[in-house]
């Protein structure tokens, strides 16, 4: 019982962390920004590393303590492909926090702050290069859980 749980959640994180990608992606465009845009990009991009955070630790959570135990992971080439792939979803995804942030400060400072065309133009194809490499995981957790790369090498 304790796997299926850990997996439903995993699971669920997975599909928020989706989620929220798609919401900033969709609320990154030049067309919509306004100042409440900024803010609602702010808590989205809070929420993301939020659940970045908690998919971690329940994924980790899982190769301890899920059915399989940590040898199957472990040994494992599609887990550290699924791995790799969120540590650079996770290094793609600093560009854009950073910039969310710094709009942050500019609204504070005006409240009729939007950002330039070209800045949204360039964080949107921040977002769509961490949504490609981000589709990447289920196609590695698939791979995975069909024991691919198992005791390769």
């Amino acid at each position: 019982m304790t796997d299926l749980l850990l997996a439903i959640v995993h699971h669920l994180i997975v599909f928020g962390l989706a989620a929220v990608l798609a919401a900033e992606l969709a609320l990154m465009r030049s067309s919509t920004m306004s100042p409440q845009t900024v803010k609602l990009l702010g808590r989205f991009d809070f929420f993301y590393g939020m659940l970045a955070m908690a998919i971690l630790v329940v994924g980790f959570v899982r190769v301890w303590y899920g059915a399989k135990g940590p040898d199957f992971y472990l040994h494992n080439h599609a887990f550290w492909a699924k791995i790799a792939a969120f540590a650079v979803v996770g290094l793609i995804s600093i560009k854009p926090t950073m910039r969310i942030l710094a709009w942050q400060k500019s609204l504070k400072a005006n409240a009729a702050f939007v950002p330039t065309l070209p800045e949204i133009a360039k964080l949107r194809r921040w977002l769509l290069i961490e949504l490609h490499v981000f589709a990447l995981i289920p196609v590695f957790a698939a791979m995975m859980a069909r024991g691919v790369g198992y005791g390769a090498g």
